[in-house]
């Protein structure tokens, strides 16, 4: 019970409530949108950094699960007539179950070898998508319009999705938060500072990062059906972008990966940024580079991030900040 008490678990979850709030003060449409923008990249963020920021393994294809789970759920709601709940559980089933797959296989893999892995994979299953008949082909499937008369109406399922969300990024946090303070969590760190050592003082290394990489594809399976749900229209090349994969890499470094509060300030700051490059002449067409330049900054000169930098420079926040 102490540990719900802390302020490393409050002060990301106070965040995310604003974001979720401000668009019902406004009352505004477009910062409803904006504000599911960067609720999803938060949840995105902080479900990748489970994986990412407690075992140290950098996956690129992480939006495989965003993109799988997406079509399973779409398929139900559209030809199996299922609601949207039932059917975004499932598509986090589908996810995690692909994740324990290849969890089981890919994950014997270290460094580069794993990442390298993880981009094949994700072009794998845009290819897989385009051949199956059953999700559509390469046009992919598009919701009839009167399925959202079942919810009120076009705009009573837009903010549906958009609290179904913000409860998703919410739980996000909580669940990252519980794993970084568990048992389990510090034998996934043991493994990002040596898997070696880790599996001497004896952490099963495979089982700990298999079922962290369940866990941690289990969230984008369920956004990727509120995500398609909202959009009416689902495709292989808008379900596994590569580049968002890259992006959200940038969201958890940028924040402070292996923290909880570094990837929900991550996503909200590079969606910010996002945003103002989307509307300028001059930079619109160059966003992936800059997110690429980005990311070899945090590298180059702040590699714990914006939360890493503050817990080494001011030692009272190491209280504050998880």
């Amino acid at each position: 019970m102490k540990t719900l008490r802390s302020p490393g678990l409050w002060l990301p979850l106070l965040l995310v409530a604003a974001f979720a709030v401000y668009p019902l003060i406004t009352g505004s449409a477009s910062t409803r949108e904006s504000m599911f923008t960067v609720l999803m990249s938060v949840a995105l963020a902080s479900s990748l950094n489970i994986l990412l920021g407690y075992t140290g393994y950098v996956s690129f294809g992480h939006i495989v699960f965003f993109g799988l789970g997406g079509y399973v759920g779409f398929y139900l709601i559209d030809e199996q007539g299922w609601h949207l709940f039932p059917a975004a559980l499932l598509g986090g089933v589908a996810a995690g179950l692909l994740a324990l797959l290849l969890g089981l296989s890919i994950l014997r893999l270290r460094g580069a070898y794993f990442a390298l892995a993880t981009i094949g994979i994700n072009e794998a299953m845009k290819a897989f998508a385009k051949q199956f008949a059953l999700f559509g082909g390469p046009n992919g499937m598009e919701l009839n319009f009167a399925i959202y008369r079942g919810y009120g109406g076009a705009n009573a399922a837009l903010w549906l999705v958009f609290w179904s969300l913000a409860v998703l990024a919410l739980v996000v946090i909580f669940v990252s938060f519980k794993v970084k303070k568990s048992k389990f969590g510090l034998g996934l760190m043991a493994i990002r500072e040596d898997e070696d050592a880790a599996e001497v003082m004896g952490v099963v290394a495979p089982r700990a990062k298999t079922w962290a990489y369940v866990l941690s594809a289990i969230f984008p399976g369920m956004i990727g059906v509120l995500f398609f749900f909202k959009n009416g229209v689902i495709e292989p090349e808008s379900a596994f972008r590569l580049h968002l994969s890259i992006e959200l890499l940038v969201m958890v470094m940028l924040g402070g990966q292996g923290t909880v509060l570094g990837p929900a300030l991550g996503g909200a700051a590079y969606q910010s940024l996002r945003r103002t490059l989307l509307t300028s002449p001059m930079f619109r067409d160059i966003q992936l580079v800059v997110a690429g330049v980005l990311l070899l900054l945090i590298v180059l000169f702040i590699p714990s991030g914006a939360v890493g930098w503050l817990r080494s420079r001011w030692a009272a926040l190491r209280r504050v900040l998880e």
